[in-house]
């Protein structure tokens, strides 16, 4: 039987849908688990405990909520919950771990050192955001910049308006052609001349008559005080600027993952920089490490795959913990 003296059972990295839940199903096991949530900062984009929900006014498609719940109030939710149960919070930075001893090490941005039979990682992913004035602080208010249009596009304050979506990719794509079912008109503006989405999806959106593509233009500023009002472009091969008028922009230049701090620690990661899940199972390449939400998915990012990945590595870590004597 391992010992546990000084040693947490369950160590938990992130404070988003996935770590929460994580929490929560770790606490009523009885496993007293230990939440490092992280501290705000801004640079070069929010990052806030809570993850990219803390971002998100009003989230509709999260299962118990039929009125609706803002992205903060959800997550106070699932903080008080995993509290409730004797979950243990870390007010700090993971900056480095060591999964090549055991137990592990996780080292903090105040200098301490966690020790921990099991580890979850739920770090979530950043959006990644042009850095256009007034970008930033309208998603941050809810005024019609959001990084998720899958999350916020069937909102009413989107539908039978004009939105415009920044991105060329397949995620641009994806997120446009979704935006066609509620607004009158998408304009999908890129910086180049062709998109570097694959064609089937490019034929996809392109297909949709309310959906207009921008060519050569680059987003400089994003204007309005409460809500958007217009878009600045700035024309990438002749300089002219020009306003173009709509009621919601969607930054779909993709995410990145919270994974700088594994970059030492022998975790597999793929190519993206997201942690490598080989099988639907949440353990990685490590016994006794598990990964959970948005740092080991790239493709569905919803707040609700990220809680039942954070369920899933839990009872996993359980398990595990279970078949080595630890509980």
């Amino acid at each position: 039987m391992m010992k546990t003296d000084g040693v947490e059972r369950i160590l938990i990295i992130g404070s988003g849908p996935a770590g929460w839940t994580a929490a929560i199903y770790a606490a009523r096991a009885n496993l007293s688990p230990l939440c490092v949530i992280g501290v705000p900062r801004s640079d070069p984009a929010p990052v806030l405990p809570g993850g990219q929900l803390m971002l998100t006014t009003e989230v509709e498609n999260y299962p118990g909520f039929p009125s609706g719940v803002t992205g903060p109030e959800l997550m106070e939710h699932f903080r008080k919950q995993a509290e409730k149960f004797g979950t243990r919070i870390c007010e700090d930075d993971v900056i480095e771990c060591n999964f090549q001893v055991r137990p592990f090490e996780v080292k903090l941005a105040s200098g301490k050192t966690l020790r921990a039979h099991s580890v979850i990682i739920a770090t979530g992913a950043v959006a990644n955001w042009v850095g256009a004035p007034n970008e930033l602080r309208l998603a941050q208010i809810g005024g019609g910049v959001s990084a998720c249009a899958v999350c916020d596009g069937a909102l009413p304050v989107y539908r039978g308006k004009e939105l415009a979506v920044i991105g060329g990719g397949d995620t641009a794509m994806e997120e446009a052609t979704y935006l066609t079912k509620f607004a009158s008109k998408v304009y999908v503006i890129h910086r180049r001349d062709s998109f570097r989405a694959s064609k089937v999806m490019q034929d996809r959106l392109l297909s949709m008559p309310n959906a207009v593509a921008v060519w050569n233009k680059k987003l400089v500023n994003v204007t309005g005080a409460e809500r958007i009002e217009a878009v600045e472009l700035e024309d990438t091969v002749t300089g002219a600027r020009s306003l173009l008028p709509v009621s919601g922009l969607f930054i779909a230049i993709g995410h990145s993952p919270a994974t700088d701090f594994l970059r030492s620690s022998g975790i597999a990661l793929d190519e993206k920089g997201y942690v490598a899940l080989s099988t639907r199972s949440c353990a990685t390449n490590f016994d006794g490490v598990f990964a959970a939400g948005d740092v080991a998915d790239a493709h569905y990012r919803q707040a609700i795959t990220a809680a039942g990945m954070g369920c899933q590595a839990a009872l996993e870590s359980e398990r595990w913990l279970s078949a080595q004597g630890v509980h």
